[in-house]
Protein backbone atom coordinates (compact mmCIF):
# COMPACT_ATOMS: atom_id res chain seq x y z
CA UNK A 1 0.00 0.00 0.00
CA UNK A 2 1.60 3.58 -1.17
CA UNK A 3 2.71 5.63 1.54
CA UNK A 4 1.99 8.89 -0.15
CA UNK A 5 0.67 9.31 -4.03
CA UNK A 6 2.53 10.69 -7.17
CA UNK A 7 -0.07 13.50 -7.12
CA UNK A 8 1.23 14.72 -4.15
CA UNK A 9 4.79 14.47 -5.01
CA UNK A 10 4.18 16.28 -7.81
CA UNK A 11 2.07 18.64 -5.54
CA UNK A 12 5.24 19.22 -3.51
CA UNK A 13 7.89 19.86 -6.66
CA UNK A 14 9.48 16.72 -5.72
CA UNK A 15 10.49 16.20 -8.79
CA UNK A 16 12.89 19.27 -9.31
CA UNK A 17 16.52 18.33 -9.35
CA UNK A 18 19.25 21.06 -8.96
CA UNK A 19 20.42 22.35 -12.25
CA UNK A 20 22.46 19.97 -14.40
CA UNK A 21 25.48 21.52 -13.95
CA UNK A 22 25.26 20.66 -10.43
CA UNK A 23 24.51 16.99 -10.47
CA UNK A 24 26.08 13.60 -8.84
CA UNK A 25 26.83 11.89 -12.23
CA UNK A 26 25.82 8.67 -9.25
CA UNK A 27 22.21 9.43 -9.27
CA UNK A 28 21.76 9.22 -12.72
CA UNK A 29 19.66 6.03 -12.32
CA UNK A 30 17.21 8.29 -10.50
CA UNK A 31 16.55 11.48 -13.12
CA UNK A 32 13.87 10.96 -15.33
CA UNK A 33 14.71 14.08 -17.84
CA UNK A 34 15.88 17.43 -18.07
CA UNK A 35 14.13 20.26 -18.63
CA UNK A 36 15.01 24.04 -18.61
CA UNK A 37 18.17 23.41 -17.45
CA UNK A 38 16.97 21.16 -14.47
CA UNK A 39 16.78 17.89 -13.76
CA UNK A 40 13.74 15.78 -13.48
CA UNK A 41 13.62 13.20 -10.73
CA UNK A 42 11.94 9.55 -11.16
CA UNK A 43 8.88 9.79 -9.26
CA UNK A 44 8.16 6.18 -9.59
CA UNK A 45 11.72 5.14 -8.01
CA UNK A 46 10.24 7.94 -5.14
CA UNK A 47 7.73 6.26 -4.61
CA UNK A 48 9.64 2.55 -4.31
CA UNK A 49 12.21 4.45 -1.88
CA UNK A 50 9.70 5.62 -0.05
CA UNK A 51 8.22 3.04 0.77
CA UNK A 52 11.19 1.13 2.05
CA UNK A 53 12.69 3.95 4.21
CA UNK A 54 8.79 4.08 6.29
CA UNK A 55 8.74 0.65 6.43
CA UNK A 56 12.16 0.56 8.24
CA UNK A 57 11.59 3.72 10.45
CA UNK A 58 8.36 2.07 11.61
CA UNK A 59 9.99 -1.36 12.46
CA UNK A 60 12.95 0.06 14.00
CA UNK A 61 10.64 2.73 16.47
CA UNK A 62 8.35 -0.43 17.40
CA UNK A 63 11.48 -2.45 18.67
CA UNK A 64 12.10 0.33 21.08
CA UNK A 65 14.60 2.25 18.97
CA UNK A 66 15.09 6.13 17.87
CA UNK A 67 15.36 8.34 15.00
CA UNK A 68 17.22 11.87 15.09
CA UNK A 69 15.62 14.16 12.92
CA UNK A 70 18.45 16.32 11.63
CA UNK A 71 17.47 19.94 9.35
CA UNK A 72 19.68 22.86 10.11
CA UNK A 73 18.52 24.68 6.67
CA UNK A 74 16.14 27.51 7.26
CA UNK A 75 13.62 25.85 5.52
CA UNK A 76 13.65 22.71 7.63
CA UNK A 77 14.51 23.98 10.92
CA UNK A 78 10.19 24.51 11.89
CA UNK A 79 9.36 21.16 10.05
CA UNK A 80 12.14 19.39 11.64
CA UNK A 81 11.09 20.29 15.11
CA UNK A 82 7.18 20.54 14.24
CA UNK A 83 7.23 16.43 13.02
CA UNK A 84 9.78 15.17 15.62
CA UNK A 85 8.39 16.80 18.57
CA UNK A 86 4.86 15.34 17.16
CA UNK A 87 6.18 11.94 17.30
CA UNK A 88 8.25 12.61 20.44
CA UNK A 89 11.85 11.71 18.14
CA UNK A 90 14.59 13.70 19.50
CA UNK A 91 15.87 16.43 16.60
CA UNK A 92 18.56 18.96 15.74
CA UNK A 93 17.60 22.19 13.27
CA UNK A 94 20.27 24.42 14.88
CA UNK A 95 24.06 24.06 14.36
CA UNK A 96 25.24 20.29 14.73
CA UNK A 97 27.62 20.06 17.30
CA UNK A 98 30.76 17.85 16.44
CA UNK A 99 30.95 14.77 18.06
CA UNK A 100 27.10 14.77 19.03
CA UNK A 101 26.99 11.04 18.28
CA UNK A 102 30.79 10.11 18.46
CA UNK A 103 31.43 11.71 21.53
CA UNK A 104 28.04 11.24 23.20
CA UNK A 105 29.35 11.04 26.46
CA UNK A 106 30.59 14.47 26.40
CA UNK A 107 26.79 15.77 25.11
CA UNK A 108 25.25 13.85 27.96
CA UNK A 109 27.44 16.00 30.29
CA UNK A 110 26.22 19.02 28.72
CA UNK A 111 22.74 17.61 28.94
CA UNK A 112 22.90 17.06 32.29
CA UNK A 113 24.32 20.62 32.63
CA UNK A 114 21.30 22.10 31.14
CA UNK A 115 18.48 20.27 33.27
CA UNK A 116 20.40 21.36 36.61
CA UNK A 117 20.51 25.42 35.50
CA UNK A 118 16.57 24.51 34.50
CA UNK A 119 16.42 24.09 38.39
CA UNK A 120 17.61 26.87 39.19
CA UNK A 121 14.81 30.01 39.98
CA UNK A 122 15.81 33.13 37.95
CA UNK A 123 13.25 35.43 39.35
CA UNK A 124 14.41 35.34 43.03
CA UNK A 125 18.22 35.75 43.37
CA UNK A 126 18.11 35.38 47.38
CA UNK A 127 16.60 31.79 47.00
CA UNK A 128 18.82 30.95 44.86
CA UNK A 129 21.95 31.85 46.33
CA UNK A 130 23.43 33.78 43.59
CA UNK A 131 23.85 37.09 42.89
CA UNK A 132 21.76 38.45 40.12
CA UNK A 133 24.73 39.02 37.67
CA UNK A 134 25.86 35.26 38.47
CA UNK A 135 22.48 34.47 37.61
CA UNK A 136 22.50 36.53 34.12
CA UNK A 137 25.33 34.49 33.11
CA UNK A 138 23.65 31.16 34.09
CA UNK A 139 20.97 32.02 32.08
CA UNK A 140 22.45 32.96 29.60
CA UNK A 141 24.22 29.68 29.68
CA UNK A 142 20.52 28.03 29.87
CA UNK A 143 19.47 29.92 26.56
CA UNK A 144 22.74 28.28 24.65
CA UNK A 145 22.22 24.95 25.79
CA UNK A 146 18.44 24.81 25.16
CA UNK A 147 18.95 26.27 21.51
CA UNK A 148 21.72 23.59 20.84
CA UNK A 149 20.51 20.68 22.92
CA UNK A 150 16.65 21.46 23.40
CA UNK A 151 15.90 19.12 20.64
CA UNK A 152 17.72 15.88 22.31
CA UNK A 153 17.17 16.65 25.78
CA UNK A 154 15.63 12.90 26.21
CA UNK A 155 17.88 11.34 24.34
CA UNK A 156 19.79 9.06 26.59
CA UNK A 157 22.03 7.13 23.66
CA UNK A 158 23.05 7.52 20.33
CA UNK A 159 19.71 7.47 18.10
CA UNK A 160 18.70 4.04 15.96
CA UNK A 161 18.77 5.97 12.86
CA UNK A 162 19.24 9.78 11.47
CA UNK A 163 16.52 11.40 8.85
CA UNK A 164 18.31 14.05 6.96
CA UNK A 165 16.83 16.59 4.79
CA UNK A 166 20.08 17.76 3.08
CA UNK A 167 22.96 15.38 3.27
CA UNK A 168 25.66 17.87 1.87
CA UNK A 169 24.77 20.44 4.10
CA UNK A 170 24.17 18.01 7.10
CA UNK A 171 27.75 16.52 6.14
CA UNK A 172 29.03 16.28 9.67
CA UNK A 173 25.93 14.16 11.45
CA UNK A 174 26.04 11.76 8.18
CA UNK A 175 30.10 11.01 8.43
CA UNK A 176 29.82 10.61 12.15
CA UNK A 177 26.39 8.15 11.87
CA UNK A 178 29.08 5.95 9.32
CA UNK A 179 31.23 6.15 11.71
CA UNK A 180 28.90 3.97 14.25
CA UNK A 181 27.11 2.02 11.61
CA UNK A 182 23.80 4.29 11.96
CA UNK A 183 21.36 3.92 9.08
CA UNK A 184 20.98 7.22 7.71
CA UNK A 185 17.52 8.14 5.63
CA UNK A 186 16.95 11.45 4.06
CA UNK A 187 16.00 13.49 1.28
CA UNK A 188 18.54 11.82 -2.31
CA UNK A 189 18.54 15.56 -4.12
CA UNK A 190 20.64 15.55 -7.58
CA UNK A 191 23.49 16.90 -6.45
CA UNK A 192 24.08 14.21 -3.37
CA UNK A 193 25.86 11.10 -2.80
CA UNK A 194 23.65 7.93 -2.68
CA UNK A 195 26.56 6.68 -1.37
CA UNK A 196 25.80 8.17 1.96
CA UNK A 197 22.42 6.84 2.44
CA UNK A 198 20.93 3.37 3.34
CA UNK A 199 17.52 4.74 3.11
CA UNK A 200 17.23 7.55 0.47
CA UNK A 201 14.72 9.50 -1.20
CA UNK A 202 15.02 11.19 -4.14
CA UNK A 203 13.53 14.29 -4.61
CA UNK A 204 13.92 17.69 -3.71
CA UNK A 205 15.65 18.79 -0.63
CA UNK A 206 15.38 22.76 -1.01
CA UNK A 207 11.59 23.23 -1.18
CA UNK A 208 9.69 23.63 1.78
CA UNK A 209 6.11 21.58 0.41
CA UNK A 210 9.05 18.72 -0.39
CA UNK A 211 11.03 18.78 2.88
CA UNK A 212 7.32 19.21 4.72
CA UNK A 213 6.30 16.41 3.19
CA UNK A 214 9.01 13.76 3.30
CA UNK A 215 10.03 14.74 6.49
CA UNK A 216 6.02 14.30 7.68
CA UNK A 217 5.81 10.79 6.11
CA UNK A 218 8.89 10.16 8.53
CA UNK A 219 7.57 10.88 11.46
CA UNK A 220 4.20 9.39 10.27
CA UNK A 221 5.93 6.31 10.38
CA UNK A 222 7.71 6.66 13.73
CA UNK A 223 3.86 7.29 14.97
CA UNK A 224 3.08 4.16 13.45
CA UNK A 225 5.84 1.98 15.06
CA UNK A 226 5.28 3.97 18.25
CA UNK A 227 2.06 2.74 18.18
CA UNK A 228 3.05 -1.11 17.64
CA UNK A 229 5.56 -0.98 20.42
CA UNK A 230 3.12 0.05 23.20
CA UNK A 231 0.38 -2.82 21.42
CA UNK A 232 2.32 -5.17 20.94
CA UNK A 233 1.46 -8.59 19.11
CA UNK A 234 4.40 -11.25 20.82
CA UNK A 235 5.84 -11.76 24.45
CA UNK A 236 9.25 -10.44 23.23
CA UNK A 237 7.72 -7.09 22.10
CA UNK A 238 5.75 -6.75 25.22
CA UNK A 239 8.78 -7.49 27.62
CA UNK A 240 10.70 -4.67 26.28
CA UNK A 241 11.12 -2.09 28.59
CA UNK A 242 10.21 1.49 28.11
CA UNK A 243 13.70 4.11 28.04
CA UNK A 244 13.35 7.11 30.70
CA UNK A 245 11.85 9.22 28.12
CA UNK A 246 9.46 7.32 26.39
CA UNK A 247 7.85 6.46 29.73
CA UNK A 248 7.46 10.63 30.55
CA UNK A 249 5.88 11.27 27.24
CA UNK A 250 3.27 8.47 27.73
CA UNK A 251 2.63 9.43 31.48
CA UNK A 252 3.42 12.98 31.51
CA UNK A 253 3.02 14.28 27.97
CA UNK A 254 5.98 16.79 28.93
CA UNK A 255 7.98 18.53 27.33
CA UNK A 256 6.49 17.21 24.54
CA UNK A 257 3.01 17.66 23.92
CA UNK A 258 1.97 13.88 22.75
CA UNK A 259 1.14 10.39 24.17
CA UNK A 260 -0.08 7.09 23.23
CA UNK A 261 -3.97 8.64 22.20
CA UNK A 262 -2.48 11.54 20.37
CA UNK A 263 -0.01 9.34 18.31
CA UNK A 264 -3.01 7.01 18.31
CA UNK A 265 -4.86 9.51 16.36
CA UNK A 266 -1.71 10.35 14.16
CA UNK A 267 -1.88 6.86 12.51
CA UNK A 268 -5.37 7.20 12.44
CA UNK A 269 -4.79 9.75 9.90
CA UNK A 270 -2.20 8.40 8.40
CA UNK A 271 -4.10 5.19 7.78
CA UNK A 272 -7.03 7.41 6.04
CA UNK A 273 -4.36 8.83 3.92
CA UNK A 274 -2.60 5.48 2.48
CA UNK A 275 -6.49 4.71 2.20
CA UNK A 276 -6.62 7.07 -0.30
CA UNK A 277 -3.26 6.22 -1.34
CA UNK A 278 -4.73 2.42 -2.07
CA UNK A 279 -7.79 4.10 -3.82
CA UNK A 280 -5.62 5.65 -6.12
CA UNK A 281 -3.07 3.34 -7.21
CA UNK A 282 -6.78 0.60 -8.11
CA UNK A 283 -6.47 2.16 -10.94
CA UNK A 284 -3.52 1.34 -11.67
CA UNK A 285 -2.10 1.59 -15.44
CA UNK A 286 -4.38 4.22 -16.02
CA UNK A 287 -3.45 5.68 -12.54
CA UNK A 288 0.26 5.71 -13.53
CA UNK A 289 0.00 6.53 -17.12
CA UNK A 290 -1.54 9.53 -16.06
CA UNK A 291 0.76 10.19 -13.41
CA UNK A 292 3.15 9.85 -16.12
CA UNK A 293 1.66 12.61 -18.17
CA UNK A 294 1.05 14.48 -15.83
CA UNK A 295 5.22 14.42 -14.74
CA UNK A 296 5.86 14.88 -18.42
CA UNK A 297 3.84 18.02 -18.48
CA UNK A 298 5.17 19.55 -15.47
CA UNK A 299 8.74 18.68 -16.62
CA UNK A 300 7.79 21.00 -19.76
CA UNK A 301 7.13 23.82 -17.81
CA UNK A 302 8.91 23.80 -14.75
CA UNK A 303 6.63 25.91 -12.10
CA UNK A 304 8.99 29.29 -11.51
CA UNK A 305 9.08 29.73 -8.02
CA UNK A 306 10.30 25.84 -7.81
CA UNK A 307 13.66 26.26 -10.42
CA UNK A 308 13.90 29.60 -8.52
CA UNK A 309 14.66 27.99 -5.32
CA UNK A 310 16.95 25.74 -6.53
CA UNK A 311 18.97 28.25 -9.21
CA UNK A 312 19.26 29.85 -5.69
CA UNK A 313 19.80 27.22 -4.31
CA UNK A 314 22.91 26.12 -6.46
CA UNK A 315 23.99 30.28 -6.23
CA UNK A 316 24.52 29.78 -2.69
CA UNK A 317 26.81 26.91 -2.56
CA UNK A 318 28.94 27.78 -5.57
CA UNK A 319 29.43 31.19 -3.18
CA UNK A 320 30.10 28.85 -0.52
CA UNK A 321 32.51 26.63 -2.27
CA UNK A 322 34.29 29.49 -3.49
CA UNK A 323 35.03 30.99 -0.09
CA UNK A 324 36.27 27.36 0.69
Amino acid sequence: MAVVTIRQLLDSGVHFGHQTRRWNPKVKRFILTERSGIHIIDLQQSLTYIDKAYEFVKETVARGGTVLFVGTKKQAQEIIAEQATRVGQPYVNQRWLGGLLTNFSTVSKRLARMKELEELNFDDPAASGFTKKELLLKKRELDKLHKSLGGIRNLQKTPSAIWVVDAKREHLAVNEAAKLGIPVIGILDTNADPDEFQYPIPGNDDAIRSVSLLTKVIADAAAEGLIQRHNPTDEAAAAEPLADWERELLEQGAPVETDVAAVATIATESDADRAGAAAHDAVAGEAEAEAADDASEASDAPVEDEVAEKVAADEAEAVKEAAE
